[in-house]
């Protein structure tokens, strides 16, 4: 446990006391349900941890840096993938004794703050919520004049597969006919499912509010379709009083943090919901359907960005990491018809830039610091790779044919042609450079060499080699074929003689 708190202390920045908001991501569960050895928070969404994603999300809608993620299982994994980050704190949660307890650990980091007002707390396997939706809820909770505000969404499907929290809200009249009049609708308690499914058929669950008492069956609870987001506003005053007041009294014997409403009832303090606009955006997951679902939304929403600008052959088999799609939207706007092609299973990663004109057919593999040049075709199941200090250009009008692999340190000049069956290595010490007009078919494999413009290679291993542009005397240049490092082991390889049996 020293380890592990020793690492989160060189990992955490300091919060600024200047009033800004303070996001709390909670990232302490293993999530049992995942089934997997990676923590749950570490999953991904479109190439991105769910916990950085809406750490991100937080930190920009609230346009404030100050953040406090809460972590526990596997802690050391969680917080290094983060990394250290201005204005970034962590807080570890010993033992998962829930969100109430979690919330409790993070408000530890801010005792010595004297300026702090709002709260936000998010969920940190909520992959698909946006800035925007957090900007949206910050502006709500700010006009609503409401000491706490919940985000909720709307359920769709059958009631026993909601395993969200319900919404419970005051009804027309509570349990003895009286009309509730102007508290109507207000948020009166967050009853989380397990507990609904514990109670008894014919059991009512009582709750009160200024004076009034209501009674709610458990086939009423179980249908409620408004659910908890597990997203919160909060004034920071009222919040660290009443976290002291969270009980373990429940069926899981956790400090639930839903348990706040009830509490900010009985204060008179005002709490308010309010509905997220798209339902997509406040997604969960604890089981790898759902993980998969969420992957599918986000593909879906990347395909709506690019659909008009660039073609792409299957919406439901690609990938282009964000930051290639939002040049591709820059590109677009600056520079006009992209003409840009990309074919069923392709994956193009973080750092590969396009150009105009480029073709990556089916199953074609982009991964690292890539440049393609304009017009250039990249045909089916090429892989092109580099190490995260490489860099790998491709000129202009160039294809590299079927099947090919391409990796490492390496420039290949315009209108070059890579036919199948060729593999290129670039390394630091040894870079590949191939010039222009260069055409390279065959069974062959190039390391580390420079090979000068318009020259032919077949069926050659070129290793740490120069090819001179050699002009022979009719004016054609020298092609180069069958180049093949001289053998070694023969002296293990024997002939097997036909069995005369």
């Amino acid at each position: 446990m020293e380890d592990i708190l020793g690492l989160l202390e060189k990992l955490s920045d300091e919060l600024i006391d200047d009033g800004s908001p303070v996001s709390i991501v909670l990232a302490a569960g293993h999530g049992k349900r995942i089934k997997s050895e990676k923590p749950k928070m570490l999953h991904e969404i479109w190439g991105v941890p769910t916990v950085i994603r809406v750490s991100e999300a937080a930190r920009k809608g609230l346009n404030s840096g100050n953040q406090i993620i809460v972590v526990g299982m596997k802690a050391d994994q969680v917080a290094m993938t983060v990394g250290k980050k201005r204005n970034l704190a962590y807080a570890y949660q010993a033992k998962q004794r829930g969100t109430g307890d979690a919330v409790k650990v993070a408000l530890e980091i801010l005792q010595s703050l004297r300026n702090i007002e709002d709260v936000y707390i998010f969920p940190g396997d909520m992959g698909l919520i946006t800035s925007d939706v957090v900007s949206d809820f910050r502006e709500s909770f700010e006009k609503s004049g409401a000491d706490m505000m919940i985000l909720t969404g709307y359920f769709k499907g059958n009631p026993e597969n909601n395993m969200y929290g319900r919404i419970v809200r005051i009804p027309e009249r509570d349990i003895s006919g009286k009309v509730t009049r102007e508290y109507c609708g207000q948020v009166l308690a967050i009853k989380e499912q397990k507990d609904i499914l514990a109670m008894r058929d014919d059991e009512m669950c009582e709750m009160s509010y200024n004076g009034m008492k209501f009674g709610f069956s458990k086939e009423f609870l179980l249908n409620l379709k408004e659910f908890n987001t597990g997203v919160y506003a909060i004034k920071y005053k009222f919040l660290k009083e009443a976290i002291e007041e969270i009980s373990p009294d429940n069926v899981q014997g956790e400090y639930y943090l839903t348990d706040l409403i009830s509490i900010f009832n009985k204060k008179g303090l005002k709490v308010n919901a309010e509905h997220a606009k798209d339902d997509s955006t406040i997604i969960g997951f604890n089981v790898k359907s759902v993980l998969k679902e969420m992957e599918n939304i986000y593909r879906e929403k990347v395909w709506q960005r690019l659909c008009d600008i660039i073609v792409i052959e299957d919406r439901y088999d690609f990938y282009i990491a964000d930051e290639v799609v939002n040049e591709i939207i820059e590109m677009d706007k600056n520079f006009g018809p992209l003409d840009i092609y990309i074919g069923k299973g392709v994956y193009i990663s973080k750092g590969v830039k396009l150009n105009k004109g480029v073709a990556l057919k089916s199953g074609a593999y982009l991964n690292g610091n890539i440049e393609i040049g304009e017009g250039t075709v990249i045909e089916e199941n090429v892989s092109i790779s580099t190490y995260p200090h490489q860099t790998l250009k491709i000129g202009k009008n160039c294809v590299i044919m079927r099947g090919d692999i391409i990796k490492g340190n390496l420039v290949i000049g315009n209108n070059s042609r890579i036919e199948s069956g060729v593999n290129i290595t670039g390394s630091d010490e040894f870079p590949v450079r191939i010039g222009n007009n260069v055409i390279i078919k065959g069974t062959s494999y190039i390391f580390g060499s420079i090979i000068e413009d318009d020259l032919f290679i077949e069926h050659s291993v070129l290793k740490c080699k120069l090819v001179e542009r050699t002009v022979r005397k009719d004016g054609s240049i020298q092609p180069v074929r069958w180049v093949m490092p001289q053998p070694q082991g023969l002296d293990a390889i024997k002939d097997i003689e036909k069995n005369s049996a």
